[in-house]
This record gives structure tokens, sequence and C-alpha cells, in this order.
């Protein structure tokens, strides 16, 4: 499973949480302007999505006994959903609270 969605998000997100505090130069921040926050967002979400798709994929051969789908595959790939899945979680969980951050702070 390949997580390069949601490691450029968690990284994105890092990087501008050093520029807010003022542990980043702001000249530094030339490489946050070219990365497309939406596109990278669908992406590790569609990711997530494909994963869950192939454990379900998965669990439905080895239920049917349509192919010689292993246990193991079976539980491999439940397991990679599922941790796929709690990552975005925490992922949109820290984007809840940057929000509720920026909406509490006075101007």
């Amino acid at each position: 499973m390949d997580t390069t969605g949601i490691d450029s998000i968690l990284q994105q997100l890092q990087a501008t949480s050093a520029l807010a505090s003022g542990t980043k130069k702001p000249s530094d921040a030339g490489e946050i302007a070219g990365i497309d926050f939406s596109e990278k967002l669908k992406a590790a979400v569609d990711q997530v999505n494909n994963a869950q798709q192939t454990a379900d994929k998965l669990s439905m051969q080895f239920v049917s006994d349509e192919s010689n789908t292993d246990l193991h595959e079976v539980m491999i790939s439940l397991q990679k959903a599922n941790v796929s899945f709690q990552s975005m979680i925490q992922v949109r969980n820290k984007l809840v609270t940057a929000y509720q951050e920026i909406m509490n702070m006075q101007v």
C-alpha cells in the first residue's frame, strides 16, 4: 500500500505549523506554496478507499471460495485498510483542531 499521499499531507501540516509558530523562516515557505493541498488530500482519501475496497474484495473472495485466496492475505489486507483509515482519522482530527484554533484567534 502506498502511503505517500498521507505522508505528504502530514509533512505539509508540520511545515505549516512550523511556519506559523515561527520556528521556520518565511523564505523556506516556498516548498509549501507549490503543493496543492486539496489534490493531496483527495489522493490520500482515494488511497484509503482503494485499500478498503481491496480488503473487502479479498474477504468476499475468501468467503465465497472463488479463488485460492489465503486467510493470511485477507487478514493482512484488512489490517492495512484499518491502519490507513486510522491514519486518515488522525489527519482529520489534526485539521479540525487547527481549524478550531484559527477560529478562536482574536484579530
